[in-house]
């Protein structure tokens, strides 16, 4: 009867969300986290984007030639992946997970997913959320991170033009930043990074090991 009574042992991995518009800086910061850790805990970064483009570029995908052909569809178009597309998305991170060591110790650092409210629905049944790093970074900001490679990872970037990049910031604004007060509702921390210019990854990881979050 007592062990009935005792809670169940969470199963779902820790994890956090970097959200940012594009060119704030989310893939180097993810990455550095992955190198160095967070708060005393091994990271692995999850960068949606990146392991979409893996999934089809594998011989041993682990998805279907249909599937490949949305994720390529979706690559090409910039389009955001809805909630009737959200098991491919599982199967991507599922892929990721199996193919990397996690364990109790370990975050998984998610960039790119969730991107909306009903994919973070979803992730919560699959994850444990620790916190939301949200990087603030303003449009005239992107811009003059994206034209001076602030970053370092924007080399050989066909996707970085005037009208692309305004796109991205709409689809942002209007599906990806309520996520900020999805999560704060459900007492999510959030911790706050002010982007500028010329700020790098190793300046956002200071501030996040010593911020409190909201």
């Amino acid at each position: 009867m007592i062990d009935k009574m005792q809670p169940k042992e969470e199963t779902r991995p820790s994890a956090l969300l970097l959200l940012g518009p594009t060119g704030s800086g989310k893939t180097p910061l993810g990455q550095m986290m992955g190198k160095n850790g967070l708060w005393g805990f091994s990271c692995l970064h999850f960068d949606f984007g990146q392991e979409m483009r893996n999934s089809i570029q594998s011989s041993n995908t682990y998805l279907a030639p249909e599937e490949r052909e949305f994720v390529s569809h979706v690559l090409n178009t910039g389009a955001l992946l809805d909630d009737e597309h959200f098991p491919i998305a599982l199967k991507i991170f599922q892929g990721f997970l199996r193919t990397h060591d996690a364990n109790k110790r370990t975050i998984i650092v998610l960039n790119g997913l969730p991107r909306h409210g009903g994919q973070a629905a979803r992730m919560e049944e699959i994850v444990r959320m620790l916190a939301v790093i949200n990087l603030e970074c303003t449009p005239e900001t992107v811009m003059q991170r994206i034209l001076t490679d602030a970053g370092g990872d924007r080399a050989g970037r066909i996707d970085d033009s005037l009208e692309e990049v305004k796109r991205k910031l709409d689809l942002f604004y209007l599906r990806t930043v309520p996520l900020v007060d999805y999560y704060r509702k459900k007492h999510i921390g959030i911790i706050s990074v002010e982007v500028g210019i010329e700020s790098g990854p190793a300046e956002m990881l200071q501030k996040i090991e010593y911020s409190a979050a909201d």
